[in-house]
């Protein structure tokens, strides 16, 4: 066994961080989320609404388009963070998919936004599909190269805090310019295609000149672009062994389960409860202080979090949205002035998580190449876009097929009984959630001193040394010096260790029927699903709640059958190695996965 070391010293580090970035950098990789985030706006306060009341297509139809659309993304995110993190160019990994995305995303919003006149009922509902799903698998293509840029830029623990920071203070910037530019178009233009219209060319136009702007002035980091990838289900695999990422991950998963509502009710909210005579500027003026709120609370977030670290800053900021939300269930028509209080404050608190969830991403990445000695920065990032989007599924979609259910009609006085359903759900339902989110953030580990340990540990394996794991206090060697040669470990981990156990008693024939049996169990689902989701699509006025539910079960069936699949595949092909090879691996494994390698 190699000496054992603790941790070098912090200044070690400063090998992997030369110098600070410089602003200008800074602001080119944040700049671009000014475009996206003014973007996100319409799509998640606007396009339901507008389709809905304006464009007349039934909730149910939305509901349904949306959890299709979002499902696909199961299948689009990792392969495109695997893609991004095998990209071998001389603009490096990230920046080509940004170049190619960012055009293609902004011509499918001008489209979604610009439904011709002459179509109604299934053509309206077919342009609002083609339009919607392609402008997500078009935004995957760009927006997970550009988180995964973030994520490697900077090394330096509190350095992160300010590049994220910026980015986000790009991003309530943004949404507080599209929260108030659509009523004044409509306003202007007296009708609301023509504003939408030109709100999508100018905002459209934007993402491409800043995202062509970052491309040329933000460069990657060379020792990155240079680094060997590793093999798609391996590296799902191994990014599920991180316990600190699946920590963090719950907090965000739980707060992903009701995470579309605030947008998606807002309107309904306004409209419907608050009942102000101009709904549309009211839903402007509401949105404006929630997010200016956000923004002037920013840059004391940021001095905070360096002041007092990441997670009692994290936690704090999830306070003011709960106590808000509690606060605006108990509103009722006319209330206006409170709301306007109540959402300005239960705005400070979330520009919090906006910067320091990617900066605690970040710092999570570098806990996974301690154990891995892999950057893995879109895989990460893929990995967490596509299992919290599976979360935001049923909150995008569920409360409309609800408020169908109880009776909902656009553009009339609501019952008493739709009137509480909107509120409970735009309410109680975002703060019992980040409650639990909250309670379990309590428990993250990583702190700036062990952050410099964990990079003193990748430097000291790098030199062959066996180090003490920062966060669970027990000995890991290097990567390359645990019994098994790093690509057969890589090979390996396609298979879990329940089926490697089998290989070493039944032969490669059985672990290889076990794989298959399960694809076509999941297929088997699949089908059986989607036949189910086709019997509740017997009229577009009446599509429901367990149409959305059909569609996220068909969506996980879909991507767990593709993923058997394709260790199936591995497996034929497989050259089972020496027995003691694999005893060694599920040693290591299972030693790795509980922080006691030995």
């Amino acid at each position: 066994m190699n000496e054992l070391r603790m941790s070098r010293k912090p200044s070690q580090q400063s090998s992997q961080q030369p110098s600070p970035l410089p602003l200008g950098t800074k602001i080119s990789y944040g700049a671009p989320s000014f475009a996206g985030a003014a973007m996100a706006i319409p799509i998640a306060i606007h396009l339901t609404i507008f389709y809905s009341d304006t464009i007349l297509v039934p909730l149910g139809v939305i509901a349904l388009v949306k959890a299709l659309a979002r499902a696909l993304d199961a299948i689009t995110d990792p392969l495109m963070g695997w893609a991004s993190d095998r990209t071998q160019s001389k603009w490096g990994r990230r920046r080509p998919w940004m170049a190619l995305g960012a055009p293609l995303a902004a011509v499918m919003f001008y489209l979604m936004f610009t439904p011709p006149a002459e179509l109604t009922g299934v053509t309206a509902a077919t342009w609002f599909a083609v339009t919607y799903t392609l402008y997500y698998v078009f935004h995957t293509i760009y927006i997970i190269p550009h988180v995964s840029l973030g994520f490697e830029l900077s090394l330096d623990y509190n350095e992160r805090n300010t590049l994220f920071g910026i980015r986000e203070g790009f991003v309530i910037v943004g949404t507080l310019v599209a929260a108030i530019t659509p009523p004044i178009l409509i306003s202007m233009m007296g009708d609301k295609r023509d504003a939408y219209q030109i709100f999508a060319i100018i905002f459209g136009a934007l993402l491409v000149i800043l995202y062509l702007n970052l491309v040329v002035r933000v460069k990657e980091r060379q020792e990155f672009m240079e680094r060997e990838s590793n093999p798609l289900i391996p590296g799902v695999r191994r990014v599920m062994r991180n316990h600190v990422f699946k920590l963090l991950l719950a907090v965000y998963l739980v707060g992903s389960i009701t995470g579309a509502i605030p947008g998606l009710m807002m309107p309904y909210f306004t409209k419907y409860v608050l009942q102000p005579e101009n709904s549309d500027l009211w839903l402007a003026i509401f949105l404006a202080c929630y997010f200016l709120g956000g923004f002037l609370a920013l840059p004391v977030w940021v001095w905070l979090a360096r002041r007092f670290e990441k997670k009692p800053v994290w936690l704090a900021g999830f306070t003011p949205g709960i106590f808000g939300s509690l606060s605006l269930f108990l509103l009722e028509k006319g209330d206006l002035i409170p709301a306007m209080i109540i959402l300005f404050i239960s705005g400070t608190g979330f520009s919090a998580g906006l910067f320091l969830g990617p900066s605690m991403q970040a710092d999570v990445i570098d806990y996974d190449e301690f154990h891995t000695g892999k950057r893995r920065e879109a895989q990460y990032s893929a990995l967490w876009t596509i299992m919290t989007k599976f979360m935001v599924i049923p909150s995008m979609s569920m409360p409309l097929a609800i408020l169908a259910s109880v009776g909902y009609e656009p553009n009339v006085d609501q019952t008493e009984q739709v009137q509480f359903t909107i509120r409970a759900i735009f309410c109680l339902g975002p703060a019992s959630m980040a409650l639990i989110a909250f309670l379990l953030g309590w428990f993250y580990p990583i702190t700036k001193s062990k952050h410099e340990e964990i990079w003193a540990g990748i430097e000291s394996h790098k030199s062959g040394e066996s180090v003490i794991d920062p966060i669970t206090g027990h000995l890991v060697p290097p990567p390359d010096q645990r019994g098994v040669e790093e690509n057969m470990g890589w090979q390996l981990d396609h298979f879990s260790l329940g089926e490697l156990r089998s290989l070493l008693l039944n032969g490669k024939k059985v672990m290889a029927r076990h794989i298959r049996n399960i694809a076509l169990g999941t297929g088997i689902g699949f089908v059986l699903t989607v036949y189910l989701l086709m019997g509740e699509i017997q009229s577009l006025d009446k599509l429901g709640f367990l149409a959305v539910v059909y569609v996220v079960v068909a969506g996980l069936f879909f991507t767990s059958t593709l993923y058997h699949v394709l260790r199936y595949l591995v497996c034929l092909k497989f050259n089972v190695p020496a027995a003691s090879v694999i005893e060694q691996h599920i040693n290591v494994t299972r030693q790795m996965k509980h922080g006691m390698a030995k």
